[in-house]
This record gives structure tokens, sequence and C-alpha cells, in this order.
């Protein structure tokens, strides 16, 4: 268990709370929990997963091969699989079930993990290949992480994007205080019939996420200041979530337009354009 407090003080009452109910046994400064390897620095705090990705790539037998630049091919074309055309099925699902776990310091291979993890209930060889390029991407930087500074203001900003497909991928990411606290993506259950309506759909979702980190940060005592910055690089996108009327070619996306627009206009969200060149999310 972790106890964290803003003083020692504190701290040690809790602990002198719980060792009178229970025997416990005081491990000291935090430094690994569950796979997860904590640094501390005058400067912030990392977490990492090097040991555990170390773990990963001995295992896999790729310890040796060359480092990839990228976790995914560009314009990769995985479909729908042949049956049986790989058979180590077990194999394949304990991989993808590790490097799920691998995402919660390490959101630069959330993308590609998710297409991983839509076949496997049948893998190929094809999706193998794609899942090693994983690792060798990995390999090339085992140990990096998130970095949360210690000067830095409590404000949330918000990222949202989308792979403009047959049926998209929506992705986000929001930092607090600079540092990524929560991440996702996604493919959308419905065919959308333009980029605006994917992009449109990526800020409804990233909205979704930002209304309840602000309920919980308020109730961690940390409530915060104004609009919260929501950058998406479409600007057809946030000239929907401004503009109050319906046209044509929104109406089907009707939902979404009320939600987004009554979180601009009670002062929850701030839409904001932002290049892609500097889109986190993308």
């Amino acid at each position: 268990m972790i106890l964290a407090g803003t003083g020692l003080e504190f701290i040690n009452r809790v602990k002198a709370f719980l060792h009178q109910r229970f025997s416990i046994k005081d491990f000291g400064s935090l430094r690994y929990f569950l796979g997860i390897e904590v640094a501390r620095a005058p400067e912030g705090m990392v977490l990492s997963q090097r040991k555990y990705v170390l773990d990963i790539l001995a295992d896999a037998c790729v310890l040796g091969c060359r480092p990839s630049a990228f976790p995914v091919e560009q314009n990769h074309h995985l479909t729908r699989p042949a049956p049986a055309d790989y058979p180590d099925h077990a194999a394949y699902r304990r991989l993808v079930g590790r490097l799920l776990y691998l995402t919660v310091t390490r959101p630069d291979i959330t993308h590609g993990v998710n297409i991983l993890s839509q076949f496997v209930h049948a893998p190929t060889q094809a999706y193998m290949d794609a899942a090693q390029r994983i690792l060798r991407y990995l390999k090339n930087a085992p140990g990096h992480g998130l970095f949360f500074p210690t000067a830095s203001s409590l404000e949330l900003i918000g990222y949202c994007d989308a792979e403009s497909t047959r049926r998209s991928t929506i992705g986000y990411v929001v930092t607090l205080g600079g540092a990524p606290i929560s991440w996702r993506t996604k493919k959308q259950r419905v065919v959308a019939r333009s980029s605006a309506e994917t992009e449109y759909h990526a800020m409804a979702s990233t909205v979704s996420e930002i209304i309840w980190l602000q309920w919980l940060l308020q109730e961690l005592g940390a409530p915060q200041q104004g609009p919260t910055p929501l950058y998406c690089d479409n600007q057809a996108a946030l000239h929907i979530a401004a503009n109050p009327v319906f046209h044509e070619r929104t109406k089907h996306v009707e939902m979404d337009c009320y939600f987004v627009r009554e979180r601009v206009q009670s002062g929850d969200i701030n839409p904001l354009k932002i290049g892609s060149h500097f889109q986190l999310a993308d």
C-alpha cells in the first residue's frame, strides 16, 4: 500500500493508526510498486517500468534484435485474419496482455497495443510481427517513463485527435502541470461521414474525461481556475463547437454537439486550435 501526503507528520499518524490494528511493515520511501519503478530528483519524479520491459524482451528473445525508431509501421494494413493462421494463440495473447500493462507508463505504445488487441481472438503471423516491432521499439529506450515536475501548476490541458479511416480511431491526452495523467485510444463504433465528425467525436470523448478529472481535482482540494484548454488540430470541429446553429451536415452528430457546446458555454472547456506538429495526441 502507498501512503502519500503533504507532510511526514500526517503520514506517520496514519501508519501508527494502521499498526495498532494490523501487522504492517514499513518499506520506507517508495521505490518499486507493482512493476513500476519510482525515481526521485529535486526537479521531480519519474515513473518507469524498465525492469518489466527487460523481462518482456528477455522472454520474447529479442534482446539481441536491432531497435526500431517507431512502434507501428507507417500506413499499416492489418485486417481481419484467416482462421488458424498462427498456431500459438496463447503466446500472442500473453504478450498483448503484458504490453497492455506496460501502457501504464508508456503512452507512446498505446495506439499500437490497441491495434494488436483487436485481433487476440485469431492472431496471425502478421500481428505477431507487429508485436515484435513494438518490442524492438521498447528496446530502443526501455527506461522511458512519465516525468512529474516538482515546480508546476495544477492546470489541466487536453489534446484530442483522430485517425480518419472507414472506422476511425480517436485518441486523447490530458496533462496536469505538464505531465500526462490520462490518455486513451479507441476505435469508433460508427462510421464517420467526414473528418470533421471524426475529430468532433474525439473532442466529445476528451471533454467527458476532462469533466471527470475536474470533479476529482475539486474533491482533492485542487479546483481548476477557469476553463480547461482543449487543443484540436481540426478547424471544422472547432467551428462546430463554437457555432450554436445546426446544419444539414452536422445534425446526425447532434448529441455530441449539444454535450460539447454545453460545456463550452458553461465555461468548463475552451477549445483552441493547435498545429498538427505540436499535437501530443497524434
